[in-house]
């Protein structure tokens, strides 16, 4: 056997392996939590999670998002005093929406991925803090401040003037 074709059959392997792990902790971790709790616990494993919160006292939570992804959206929840996120990825991505007015102080790390934290009130020392943790690898963390009136996802496109043919 050849030198490619075993280098094929071990990444075949590996593969497969990542992804029988992943189906297996789909079943063992479940997400808790929707848009009225206070603390959440989402894992998305080989599928998306979409929720927009209304939590009257937000205090965090965590994420895992393993070859898939999260959204969710904070505009509408209140934050407690304390609150803590801890988000991490692997080969996924989660997007998290706050209310441009809290502050998101973030030591999330990444790995052949991306983090990014923006649109939000990093120079009010008096804004609700939440405080963003975690790892990224090969996928990506991003967290927005967006006012209310903005849509929650990047949803609409660019209309284009349809052609006929003469």
């Amino acid at each position: 056997m050849g030198p490619a074709r075993s280098l094929l059959i071990f990444k075949l392997g590996v593969l497969a392996g990542m992804i029988g792990s992943a189906a297996l902790l789909k079943q063992v971790l479940p997400s808790r939590g929707d848009e009225d709790s206070d603390e959440l616990s989402l894992v998305a494993v080989l599928d998306g999670i979409d929720l927009k919160s209304r939590a009257k006292a937000f205090r965090g939570g965590s994420m895992l998002a393993w070859f898939g992804g999260i959204s969710v959206d904070l505009r509408d929840a209140q934050l407690a005093p304390g609150a803590r996120l801890t988000v991490n990825t692997l080969f996924g991505g989660i997007a998290v929406e706050t209310p441009p007015g809290w502050r998101v102080d973030s030591t999330a790390k990444s790995l052949a991925g991306g983090v990014e934290v923006h649109g939000t009130a990093e120079d009010d020392p008096n804004a609700p803090v939440l405080t963003l943790d975690g790892m990224s690898l090969f996928g990506g963390i991003a967290v927005v401040g967006k006012p209310d009136d903005e849509p929650a996802a990047a949803t609409t496109a660019e209309s284009t003037p349809e052609t006929t043919p003469a």
